[in-house]
């Protein structure tokens, strides 16, 4: 049940609760890029518990670790590290770490989010406005996850806006419906979706 950002009385607002079961701290996700016969590259999505908080809110540390393996190091070297730090009950980012390295290519991003304000700052001197329950990179994939598609049916679609790149992303998913898929470690029932890609 998705609760979200409500407005009290007094019209302050209040960040209430996401109630799910979808993750928790002490999750690890390790997902293979395979080309051909070979692992290409690695990712690891990690969920833990953290010291920091917000405004007196509970914050989990979610980071994504993307990489090159093997071989492909020597024709396309990818170290990618996200962190985010999301509201334990919201499922929210207020902090987002973005370090890039692919190469020549590079991206450092620090943003801090102020959900009550519906803004985000770049830490670089600019502010942009956003939606209710914005998130960023990393932790659009933990919220996606606390979505009920129980009673989705073929064609719907979920919006879930994202801030990157000092820019705010409408991002849309379509459900197609569920789908047993076959990889190394056995088969699995899945839900299955497409992203809704904008022109540009």
């Amino acid at each position: 049940t998705i609760v979200g950002i409500n407005a009290k009385a007094d019209d302050e607002k209040a960040i209430n609760k996401i109630k799910h079961n979808a993750f928790f701290p002490g999750e690890k996700l390790i997902f293979r890029l395979s080309y051909g016969a070979l692992d290409a590259g690695e990712a690891v999505l990690t969920v833990e518990e953290s010291d920091k908080t917000v405004q007196g809110r509970n914050l989990w540390h979610v980071k994504g670790v993307g990489r090159t393996i093997s071989a492909f190091e020597w024709f396309y070297k990818v170290n990618d590290v996200y962190e985010s730090y999301i509201d334990a009950e919201a499922v929210i980012p207020w902090i987002f770490i973005r370090r890039v390295d692919e190469g020549w290519y590079k991206i450092n991003q620090d943003y801090v989010f102020h959900h009550l304000d519906n803004k985000v700052d770049n830490g670089k001197g600019k502010k942009f406005t956003i939606p209710d329950l914005c998130q960023d990179m990393i932790s659009a994939f933990y919220f996606a996850r606390t979505l009920d598609f129980s009673r989705a049916k073929v064609g719907d679609i979920y919006e879930v806006p994202i801030f990157l790149d000092d820019e705010l992303y409408p991002t849309k998913i379509k459900y197609l419906g569920k789908e047993e898929i076959k990889i190394r470690k056995g088969k699995y029932r899945c839900h299955k979706f497409a992203p809704i890609v904008q022109e540009g």
